[in-house]
């Protein structure tokens, strides 16, 4: 039996990994790799395996970093099953086609760019005559309809006339919409077969709704097999779901190879009791400062954990009571799927909103915002208040234009909640923000670039890190101590360099037996 890692190799993105015998090929997520554009697409385009060959793909969780090529796989010929948690499956459902609608937007937007330089090239050409001049603002002219909305099939049109460059989505909404058709939705402890003799059990990994752990038993060569992979692990005591499990059941608990995840592998959070008050504390010093708290916010997880803190405070008279905005129409469809899987729930929200009959997900000054006019009159509303928009990690969707509108103002506060990936906006905005508060705001302020123009960051930059999903150093070693399981061999995967060796260490010095795979590494059990 042989496991390749794929993706998610001493990095963060793009979770991958082959588990091969020889009758079957079983995939453990089938994620899109985030950062660089160009890098990204460089290996997002490229699948490391046939899809024809693949048996089954089992779905640790709905996040695009795990889930987001799954469309690229279906329309390639994989003729498998993806199988996943219920609520995982639900996700999907709207994750993928806001994936598709990203990819088709962006390849629109950049083969537009690409139309439009081609045309400035030949202004500057043939643009000293009347009749060049005329005939080029007839061609950019037809390129947008209705003011602002790309044309499309006259973009595309040009690009081919003069054989240039037409980028591809790496697969459209159509493709989004025909991969859910493979998903099977199963219940935690669950057990189902997804090859020859191989079974699969899921249970709770404590991230986001919906989110599991793996386990593989696999009977090969008159010998079984116990591979568990923990997709990402969730922290504990944080409200709305369950915690990671540390209980599992007889058969499950003897693991051959545990592939386990090192977003935070030498790092530790604020405790989560924290948490509430120093979401307070932002609230209350930004409001007396008069600006708005601006948050960017994954649409899954994220966002509904800050609404839940927030209607406390909210609820207890702790901060000022200014409108909330989520400003996603990803997020406000992902906090439907939130309301109608209570069952996840945990213990505490059950008390403190349940048996109250209160909806966790919804308070008086709490306003989704759903079409493109009531964001952009968003953007210029001086008002106070806060807003959650997408993306989280500040690399496309609303949270752009509210930083355009905000990052230049000293009463304002960016307020980040989430794991920033190396090479995106999100990791500028905090590093710059950090070091300029470092240098006590002093001197010019930083400068950061997007939408082709560049933006002083006068904003107050507050990092909140314990609001994570992912566990830390402590809590992933919290998992291995006091579980049940009886753990031989260690494969660290999903974090960063520095992380995943550090992480490798540390369990080494623990008497753990350790490896640390690079893209494309295989192990074998025997």
């Amino acid at each position: 039996m042989i496991i390749t890692f794929y993706g998610a190799a001493r990095e963060v993105t793009g979770s991958m990994h082959l588990v091969a015998t020889k009758r079957d090929h079983i995939l453990l997520d089938c994620g899109m790799f985030q950062g660089r554009r160009k890098e990204a697409q460089a290996k997002n385009t490229v699948l490391p395996i046939d899809p024809s060959l693949i048996t089954n793909v089992v779905l640790s969780h709905a996040h695009i970093d795990h889930s987001g090529r799954i469309p690229l796989l279906t329309k390639n010929g994989f003729n498998g099953n993806i199988i996943c948690t219920r609520s995982t499956m639900d996700a999907c459902e709207l994750l993928l086609k806001d994936s598709a609608h990203i990819q088709e937007s962006d390849a629109s937007y950049l083969n537009y760019k690409t139309a439009k330089r081609f045309l400035e090239k030949w202004e500057r050409r043939r643009g000293s005559s009347e009749v060049g001049k005329k005939e080029i603002q007839e061609i950019k002219a037809r390129l947008k309809v209705k003011g602002h909305k790309l044309n499309n099939k006259a973009i595309n049109e040009l690009l081919l006339e003069y054989n240039l460059n037409i980028i591809e989505p790496l697969y459209t909404m159509d493709d989004a919409e025909q991969s859910l058709q493979f998903f099977q939705g199963v219940p935690y402890r669950y057990t189902v077969t997804v090859g020859h003799k191989m079974r699969c059990t899921f249970y709770d990994a404590g991230h986001i709704l919906g989110s599991s752990m793996v386990v593989l038993d696999i009977e090969e060569n008159g010998r079984k097999y116990t591979i568990l992979y923990t997709g990402d692990v969730g922290r504990f005591n944080k409200p709305i779901i369950e915690d990671p499990t540390l209980t599992f059941d007889k058969n499950d608990r003897n693991v051959d190879l545990l592939i386990i995840e090192s977003t935070y592998g030498n790092r530790l959070h604020q405790p989560v009791d924290d948490l509430k008050r120093a979401l307070k504390e932002v609230i209350v010093e930004t409001a007396e400062r008069g600006g708005s708290v601006i948050i960017p916010s994954f649409a899954y997880g994220r966002t509904q954990e800050l609404i839940y803190f927030l209607h406390e405070l909210y609820m207890n008279d702790e901060v000022p009571k200014m409108p909330v905005y989520v400003d996603s129409p990803l997020a406000t469809e992902i906090t439907r799927v939130f309301g109608e899987h209570p069952e996840a729930y945990d213990k505490e929200t059950h008390d403190v909103f349940l048996k109250k009959g209160i909806n966790p997900f919804t308070f008086p000054l709490l306003r989704f915002v759903e079409s493109v006019e009531e964001s952009m009159a968003l953007n210029r509303d001086k008002t106070l208040h806060i807003v959650l928009a997408g993306s989280g990690m500040c690399e496309g969707g609303r949270i752009l234009h509210h930083l355009r509108h905000k990052i230049h103002d000293e009463r304002n506060t960016i307020l980040i909640v989430g794991y920033m990936a190396q090479n995106t906006l999100g990791r500028r905005i905090l590093e710059l923000g950090e070091k300029y508060e470092a240098s006590g705001r002093k001197g010019k302020p930083p400068i950061l670039k997007f939408y082709n123009k560049e933006y002083p960051l006068r904003a107050r930059v507050v990092k909140i890190d314990g609001f994570s999903a992912h566990a830390d150093k402590r809590e992933l070693y919290k998992f291995l101590k006091d579980s049940n399981l009886k753990v031989k061999n260690v494969a660290v995967v999903h974090g960063e360099e520095d992380q995943a060796l550090a992480f490798a260490s540390f369990l080494e010095e623990k008497g753990y037996t350790v490896f640390v795979p690079k893209r494309g590494q295989s192990l074998r059990l025997s």
